[in-house]
């Protein structure tokens, strides 16, 4: 295993088998990866001790849920507000999946879902009452063309 924040072919292989099959076993991965058992498993602990692996759990399709409607908000805020107590705020509204401070424009970026554009207004609207927000910028997202991906940039930093 690399040092620091790279990571070598290994490991790259254990996150692609573990993407195309997340509930595969730690011996089943040592089975194809022709590694032993306690190395997979020393990897996962090490990938999962650096942040590069972040979760084993399930990945949840907000739109199977009842929530097929997606925007990104941007927020400008009261500078005195700062950024911390704002995502807290925001980490009460369900539909507020992401939030992330941003340059530019605004100072946060959020990505909210909802039922319909009718609940979407309503989710801005509790968005729009958390103490500190001036002003929200909408733009509803029509189609996902590139999923929530990670895979390619795991193959890039493993150097294949």
């Amino acid at each position: 295993m690399t040092s620091g924040t790279g990571i070598d072919a290994l490991d790259a292989k254990l996150i692609e088998l573990l993407e195309a099959e997340p509930r595969i076993g730690v011996l089943e991965c040592a089975r194809r990866l022709g590694v032993a058992r306690g190395t997979v498993q020393a990897r996962l602990d090490k990938l999962a001790a650096r942040g590069v692996v972040r979760d084993f759990g399930p990945r949840v399709d907000p739109a199977a849920l009842g929530y097929p409607v997606t925007a990104f908000v941007t927020l400008e805020l009261r500078q005195a507000v700062g950024h911390q107590p704002m995502a807290q705020r925001l980490a009460r509204i369900p539909e507020v999946l992401e939030a992330h401070t941003v340059t530019g424009a605004g100072d946060m970026l959020c990505r909210i879902v909802a039922r319909t554009n009718a609940e979407l207004q309503d989710v801005i609207d509790r968005v729009l009452a958390s103490e500190g927000v001036l002003r929200a910028t909408t733009v509803i997202a029509l189609a996902e063309q590139i999923p929530h991906r990670t895979l390619p940039l795991v193959k890039e930093a493993a150097g294949r």
